[in-house]
C-alpha cells in the first residue's frame, strides 16, 4: 500500500519541513501490525514526492486480531495486508501528525496556504464502487484520476473488483488534504481494524471541521466511518447538523481539554470534598496539581515531592514562588525526594496523592513504595491515578503491546490495578474504592483510573 504525495510548488522541497520530514532520510513508524516507511523518491526544487509505504505483516495481524466472524479462516483469508486501509489512516495520523494538526515549526506560514498537490493511493477498496468513490471525493473539488482492476484476468466474465488506484489533483493546504484521506479511507473501504467507540466521534469532528458538515454524503461518510454504530452515527449526526444552524461566531472550535488535565482536576475536587486541609503531592513533577491547589484556601499545607530536581526547578518558576506573598508562599513546600525511601517529611498529611507516578517504576520497587506511602506517611486518605491499559485499543496509533510512554514500565488494566489495590488496602489496613478518569467507553473503561484509599 502507497501514499505517495506530490508538489510542484517552487520551492518543492518545502514539503520536507511541511511533512516535518528530511527527504535524505528514511524514516521507519511502527504500527499496530507492521511499519510504515516514509521516503522521498525525489527531492528538487521543481519537483518534490514523499512516500509513505505500508508493510504489514500477516502473521501480527492475525495475532492482534484473532479469529474471525464470518468464516472458520477469515483471519488468514483476507486483503487486509495489501490494500489502503484504515492502517493506512493509521500511518497518516501518526507519521504526518504534525502536518495534519498544522504545526511547521520551520515555516510555519506554509500550514494555511493553499499549494497544488497531486496525491496517488495505490489499491484502494471501496465497496460501492467508482460511483461511490466519486460521490465522496468529487464534492470536495478533487479532480480525480481512477485505474480499476477486473477481479481475476482468467475470467474476465467475473467483471470488475472493488480495488482502485486513486490520484486526486487539488490546491489546497496539506492539513486539510490529510484530514479529508484520514476520515475518507476507510470510509471508503467500510470497515476498520481497531475498536470503535465514543472516542471515534471526537476524532470524525475534529479532522471533519470544515468540509464534512456541507458535504452532500455526510450522513453516509458519518455511518460508515462509526461503522454503522446506530447510536454513535445518532449522536454525531446530531452533533453535526447543530453545527450547520450555529451563528458563525458560535462555530469556533472549542479548546480540546487534555487527559491530563481532566486527571488534576478530578483529584483536586476530589481532595476538596475529602474536606483535606493538608496534602502531600508526592510525584508533583513540574507543579501542575500544586498550581491547582494553591488556587483553593482550603489546602492550608501543600507538598510538592519529585526525584527530579530539574523538575522542580521548572515547578518553582511555573509557580511563581519567588514573587508570591509570604502567606502564600508560607502554604508550599517543594522537596527532592524519592518513594521507595522512607522520608520522615512526607508524614502528617489529611492526603497523598501519586497522579501517573508508579506506572514509572519497576514493579519490583512497588513494595518499597508501598511502604513508603502506607506504612511509614499513612495518611488519612491516598489518591493513585494510573493509566488503564484496556483503553489503549482506543489509540489507532498506538501498537499493539506499546505502552503510552516510553518511561512506563507496565500498564495495568482494570482488574490488575483493582487486585494490587486491594491488596495494599489490606495490608495496611485501608479502605479502598476506584472509579474511571475521562470519557469512559462502556466496555472498556476509562482512560484512566483512579482508587482512593480511606484509612
Amino acid at each position: 500500500m502507497l501514499l505517495t504525495i506530490t508538489t510542484k510548488r517552487y520551492p518543492a522541497t518545502d514539503l520536507g519541513y511541511l511533512l516535518h520530514k528530511h527527504p535524505a532520510k528514511v524514516q521507519t513508524v511502527e504500527l499496530t501490525a507492521g511499519s510504515a516507511h516514509i521516503f522521498y523518491p525525489e527531492a528538487t526544487d521543481d519537483s518534490c514526492t514523499a512516500a509513505l509505504l505500508l508493510d504489514i505483516d500477516p502473521v501480527r495481524l492475525v495475532r492482534r486480531n484473532g479469529s474471525g466472524n464470518d468464516f472458520a479462516l477469515e483471519q488468514y483469508v483476507n486483503d487486509r495486508p495489501y490494500v489502503a486501509s484504515s492502517f493506512m489512516s493509521a500511518a497518516i495520523a501518526q507519521a504526518y501528525s504534525s502536518a495534519m494538526n498544522g504545526r511547521c515549526k520551520d515555516k510555519p506560514h506554509l500550514t494555511d496556504e493553499a499549494i497544488p498537490f497531486e496525491i496517488t493511493l495505490s489499491v484502494l477498496p471501496v465497496k460501492g464502487g467508482e460511483p461511490l468513490l466519486r460521490q465522496f471525493f468529487e464534492p470536495l473539488g478533487y479532480d480525480i484520476s481512477l485505474q480499476s482492476y477486473v477481479l481475476d484476468e482468467q475470467f474476465p466474465e467475473w467483471g470488475q473488483s472493488r480495488y482502485f488506484n486513486l490520484t486526486l489533483r487539488h490546491t489546497l493546504p496539506l492539513k486539510t488534504i490529510l484530514s479529508q484521506l484520514y476520515i475518507l479511507i476507510p470510509v471508503c473501504d467500510n470497515d476498520k481494524h481497531y475498536f470503535v467507540g465514543g472516542h471515534e466521534i471526537e476524532k470524525l469532528m475534529e479532522k471533519g471541521q470544515g468540509w464534512l458538515d456541507t458535504h452532500p454524503a455526510k450522513e453516509l461518510i458519518t455511518r460508515r466511518y462509526l461503522r454503522h454504530i446506530g447510536p454513535l452515527a445518532k449522536e454525531a449526526l446530531g452533533m453535526i447538523m447543530k453545527e450547520e444552524v450555529l451563528p458563525e461566531e458560535e462555530k469556533q472550535p472549542k479548546e480540546k481539554v487534555r487527559l491530563h488535565d481532566v486527571r488534576l482536576q478530578a483529584v483536586r475536587d476530589l481532595l476538596l470534598e475529602l474536606n483535606a486541609s493538608s496534602v502531600a503531592d508526592m510525584g508533583c513533577g513540574e507543579g501542575k496539581l500544586l498550581r491547582l491547589l494553591m488556587e483553593k484556601s482550603a489546602f492550608k499545607k501543600i507538598l510538592g515531592m519529585d526525584v527530579s530536581y530539574h523538575s522542580l526547578e521548572i515547578a518553582q518558576a511555573k509557580l511563581k514562588l519567588d514573587r508570591l506573598p509570604e502567606m502564600q508562599k508560607a502554604r508550599l513546600q517543594l522537596i527532592q525526594g524519592s518513594l521507595t525511601y522512607r522520608d520522615k517529611r512526607l508524614s502528617g498529611f489529611d492526603a497523598a496523592v501519586l497522579v501517573e507516578v508508579i506506572e514509572h517504576l519497576d514493579p519490583p520497587r512497588l513494595t518499597a513504595l508501598e511502604k513508603v506511602v502506607f506504612e511509614y506517611a499513612r495518611p488519612q486518605n491516598v489518591i493513585i491515578t494510573t493509566v488503564n491499559a484496556e483503553y489503549n485499543m482506543m489509540y489507532e496509533t498506538l501498537s499493539s503491546g506499546k505502552f503510552r510512554h516510553n518511561d512506563h514500565r507496565f500498564e495495568w488494566t482494570r482488574a490488575e490495578f483493582e487486585a494490587w489495590g486491594n491488596r495494599v488496602a489490606a495490608q495496611f489496613g485501608y479502605i479502598v474504592t476506584y472509579r474511571p478518569l475521562g470519557e469512559a467507553d462502556e466496555v472498556l473503561g476509562g482512560p484512566s483510573q483512579l482508587a482512593l484509599f480511606k484509612r
